[in-house]
C-alpha cells in the first residue's frame, strides 16, 4: 500500500530518487487505479476498469514501465508505488488546479471547442494559466522518470502542452500522444486564443495519434495554417534547432529539406477499441446470461427492450433519443406495452454547472415522457443515474433488443463496440450515431443522424421490425471487425509507428503549397463545420 505522508507542498518530486529508471512510461491525467477505504479508514488502491489499462498493461509489465497520473483526489501527496505489478508515479493537484486546469480549461474549454461547440466554451487566461503550469509538471515527473532513449507516450487532451516540454527537456526521448477525443476542424480550433501554443506542444511528439481520419486531416491543416510547416501526406517535417535535438535525437531526425534539418512527425489516425475477447468471455457466463434473464422479467418482459448507456454528457445526444422515443409513443407507432427504454446515465462532472442543468433537462423529459405514457404495469423508460460494474453492463447488453448510440459527437464511443462484443449470439441491432468515430469501423449498424429526429424515428422502427436473418449478418460483420481490431492491436500499431525509422516514414512527396482554389475549397469546408456546429 502506498504511503500517506505528506510531500511538501513547494515540490511534486518523489522522495525516492527514481530518475531515469523506467524504458516505457504512460502520462495521462489520472492514474489507473481508484483510491478505495476500508471500514477501518484505511485508504488502498485497485486497478480501474478499462480499455486503456487493459492494452497498455501487458507492454507495462514486459517493459518494467511506469504510470504517471493524478489520484483524483486534491492535495493527495501520495509516494511513488506499486500496484498489480506497474509502477504508479502521482502527481499532485491543488483543488484550485482542479477547478482551473481540469474543470475549467480542460472539461469547460476544450472539450466543447474539442466537441464543434455543441455546448460554448469558456475562455479564462486563469484556466489557461493553470494550464500550462499542471501540464509543466507532468512534464517534468516524466523526464525525471523516463530511462535515457526511453518511449513516453501521453494520453488525451488535459496534456496537450505536455510533449514539447518534455522534448525540450530530453530530446533523447521518444514521444507519442494520442487523443482520445475528436479534433475539430480549424474554422472551429482558431476560437481558441492559445491555438498556436497548442499546436506546438503536440509537435513535440514523434506520432500524434487520432481516432478518426478526418481528425488527423483537422490536425494537419491546423499545424499548415499556424505554422507553415510542410506536410507529406500523414508526415509534418517540423524544423529542427536545438542544438540538445540534432545531437540526442536518434530516428526521428529526417534529412534537410529546403536547407532545413527536420524531425518527421507523424499524424495519423489509430481508432482505438476494446478487449472484445473479454466482454465475450462474460457474456457466455452462465451467472451473466441469467441476470439478463431476470432483468427483462423486472422490466415486466416487454417485447423490445431499448438501450441507452452513456456518461451524462451533453455529446451524446441522450435529449436527441428520448424526443425520438417519446414522439413514437405519442404517434402510437411504439406502445408501452411493447417498448420499454432503459436510459443509464452515469454521473460526469456534476461540479460544472453545465452538466447540472443538463442533468436537471434530461431528468424534467424522462418525467415527462414517464408521466404520459407510463402504466401501472409498465414503465416507458427505466432511468437509471448510476455508474455500473462491468457484469452488470453486459448482462444489460444481452438483455437489449436495441442499443441506441446517438451522439452528437464522440471520438470514437466504446459502448457501441461493448454491445457488438457482448452480443456472441448474433443478435440484436445496433442503432449508431454517424458522428461517432465507431461508424467508420462499424458499417452495417443502422447509421442515423441524431439531428434528424424524423430518420431516428424511422431507424428505432426498422430495428424494430427487423428480421432475425437480417440481424445476425449485420451483427457477424460487426463482431468481425471489433475482434480483429480490439484494443491490443490499437495499442501495438501505435507503438510499431512509433519506432519506426524516419526513412521508413518516407511518403511521396506532396507539395504543402496550397492553391488558390483549393485553399478556397479547404475554407468552405471549415465554414460548414462550423455552421453545422451551430
Amino acid at each position: 500500500m502506498p504511503s500517506s505522508d505528506s510531500q511538501s507542498a513547494s515540490s511534486d518530486t518523489p522522495a525516492a530518487p527514481i530518475g531515469g529508471e523506467f524504458p516505457f512510461v504512460v502520462v495521462s491525467n489520472r492514474l489507473p487505479v481508484d483510491r478505495i477505504t476500508d471500514d477501518d479508514g484505511n485508504p488502498s488502491f485497485r486497478t480501474s476498469p478499462g480499455g486503456l489499462v487493459t492494452a497498455l498493461e501487458p507492454v507495462m509489465r514486459e517493459a518494467d514501465g511506469a504510470w504517471i497520473g493524478w489520484t483524483g483526489s486534491a492535495d493527495d501527496h501520495v509516494d511513488p508505488f506499486e500496484n498489480d505489478g506497474i509502477h504508479l508515479i502521482p502527481v499532485a493537484l491543488s483543488a484550485e488546479e482542479i477547478e482551473l486546469y481540469y474543470e475549467g480549461f480542460s472539461n469547460d474549454t476544450l472539450w466543447p471547442l474539442y466537441h464543434d461547440v455543441i455546448a460554448p466554451p469558456a475562455y479564462h487566461r486563469e484556466w489557461w494559466d493553470s494550464y500550462v503550469i499542471v501540464n509543466q509538471r507532468f512534464a517534468d515527473r516524466a523526464a525525471a522518470v523516463s530511462a535515457e532513449g526511453g518511449t513516453v507516450w501521453v494520453q488525451d487532451y488535459q496534456l496537450q502542452l505536455v510533449p514539447r516540454m518534455l522534448r525540450e527537456q530530453r530530446p533523447d526521448l521518444t514521444i507519442g500522444f494520442f487523443n482520445h477525443i475528436p479534433f475539430p476542424a480549424y474554422g472551429i480550433f482558431s476560437q481558441l486564443p492559445w491555438r498556436r501554443q497548442i499546436i506546438e506542444g503536440l509537435l513535440g511528439a514523434d506520432v500524434i495519434g487520432f481516432q478518426r481520419t478526418a481528425d488527423a486531416g483537422n490536425f494537419t491543416r491546423a499545424v499548415r495554417r499556424l505554422t507553415g510547416f510542410q506536410t507529406r501526406g500523414t508526415v509534418i517535417d517540423v524544423p529542427v534547432t536545438a542544438e540538445a535535438e540534432v545531437a540526442s535525437a536518434k530516428h526521428r531526425i529526417a534529412t534537410v529539406r529546403d536547407d532545413k534539418l527536420v524531425r518527421a512527425v507523424v499524424a495519423k489516425a489509430f481508432p482505438i477499441s476494446i478487449d472484445a475477447a473479454s466482454y465475450e468471455e462474460l457474456a457466455r457466463r452462465p451467472d451473466i446470461q441469467e441476470r439478463a434473464r431476470q432483468i427483462r422479467e423486472d422490466l415486466g418482459n416487454p417485447a423490445v427492450v431499448m438501450l441507452g448507456v452513456d456518461r451524462l454528457d451533453y455529446t451524446k445526444g441522450i435529449g436527441h433519443r428520448l424526443k425520438a422515443f417519446g414522439e413514437l409513443l405519442a404517434d402510437g407507432a411504439l406502445k408501452v406495452e411493447d417498448v420499454t427504454l432503459v436510459q443509464v446515465a452515469s454521473p460526469s462532472r456534476e461540479r460544472v454547472r453545465t452538466y447540472q442543468i443538463l442533468r436537471d433537462e434530461i431528468e424534467l423529459t424522462v418525467g415527462r415522457i414517464n408521466g404520459d405514457y407510463s402504466t401501472i404495469s409498465h414503465t416507458a423508460i427505466s432511468y437509471l443515474h448510476h455508474g455500473y460494474p462491468r457484469e452488470e453492463m453486459v448482462a444489460l447488453y444481452l438483455a437489449a433488443d436495441i442499443m441506441l448510440v446517438t451522439a452528437l459527437r464522440d471520438g470514437m464511443n466504446l459502448v457501441a463496440k461493448e454491445y457488438v462484443a457482448s452480443r456472441f449470439d448474433n443478435d440484436g441491432v445496433l442503432v449508431l450515431s454517424e458522428f461517432a468515430g465507431a461508424s467508420d469501423e462499424l458499417r452495417t449498424a443502422l447509421r442515423v443522424n441524431p439531428h434528424d429526429i424524423e430518420g431516428l424515428k424511422e431507424a428505432i422502427l426498422q430495428a424494430q421490425a427487423m428480421p432475425r436473418s437480417e440481424r445476425a449478418r449485420r451483427m457477424r460483420a460487426m463482431r468481425k471487425r471489433v475482434q480483429e481490431n480490439d484494443v491490443a492491436r490499437w495499442s501495438s500499431t501505435f507503438l510499431a509507428t512509433l519506432a519506426t525509422p524516419s526513412d521508413d516514414l518516407a511518403l511521396p512527396r506532396v507539395s504543402s503549397r496550397v492553391t488558390r482554389s483549393e485553399a478556397r475549397a479547404e475554407e468552405r469546408a471549415e465554414a460548414r463545420a462550423v455552421e453545422e456546429a451551430r
